[in-house]
C-alpha cells in the first residue's frame, strides 16, 4: 500500500512542475498547460486524503475540479485561437490588446 507521504510529495512535485512552467514560458499554450497540472496536483491530493480519511467529499470535489479545468481548457483554447488569427503569435509578452 502507498503511503500519504508518497501522494503527496508526488502532488508537491507536480504542483512545482506546473508553478515552474508558468513562470517560466512564455507561450500561452504551455501556460494553460501548467495549469493544468497544478489542478491535477490538487485532484492527487484530494483523492489521496479522501482515500486515507474514509470521505468520499473528496473525490467528489475532485469532479467538479475536472469539470472547471475543461471549461477552462475549452474557453482559453477559443481565445486563444482567435488571438492567434489576429496576431499570428502565442507568446505573452506580444500579445497586448488589453494595454491602453
Amino acid at each position: 500500500m502507498v503511503s500519504l507521504n508518497s501522494y503527496i510529495i508526488l502532488s508537491m512535485v507536480v504542483f512545482t512542475i506546473g508553478i515552474f512552467g508558468f513562470l517560466t514560458r512564455k507561450n500561452v499554450i504551455i501556460m494553460f498547460m501548467s495549469i493544468e497540472l497544478m489542478l491535477n496536483a490538487v485532484n492527487i491530493n484530494l483523492v489521496a486524503f479522501s482515500h486515507y480519511l474514509n470521505d468520499v467529499r473528496g473525490q467528489i470535489l475532485v469532479f467538479f475540479i475536472i469539470v472547471v479545468a475543461a471549461a477552462e481548457a475549452a474557453v482559453g483554447l477559443a481565445i486563444i485561437i482567435a488571438l492567434f488569427r489576429n496576431k499570428a503569435t502565442t507568446h505573452v509578452d506580444e500579445i497586448n490588446i488589453m494595454k491602453w
